[in-house]
């Protein structure tokens, strides 16, 4: 087995390792993003299927919390 590992052959060349480097760093960045905006994706369209299988009658209906109501200027009394 051979102990080189330089397999892009940039010994010779400080600037080009470095250009390698740096190009590699991004990558891995990027691949990165790409997974956490892939999960991202996958969570939101499963909460949209889980809301797809939902009756219809439960889209239609008020909120259930007390404050979701629409409050006009006549309900208001200042005390």
């Amino acid at each position: 087995m051979s102990d080189n590992h330089d397999y892009l052959g940039t010994s010779d060349n400080p600037k080009l390792r470095l250009s390698a480097d740096v190009l590699m760093l991004m990558l891995k960045g990027a691949s990165y993003a790409a997974i956490f905006c892939l999960a991202l994706w996958f969570i939101l369209a499963a909460i949209h299927w889980v809301g797809l299988l939902l009756p219809e009658d439960s889209r239609f209906r008020p909120d259930p919390t007390p404050f979701s109501f629409h409050m006009n200027d006549q309900q208001n009394t200042i005390v």
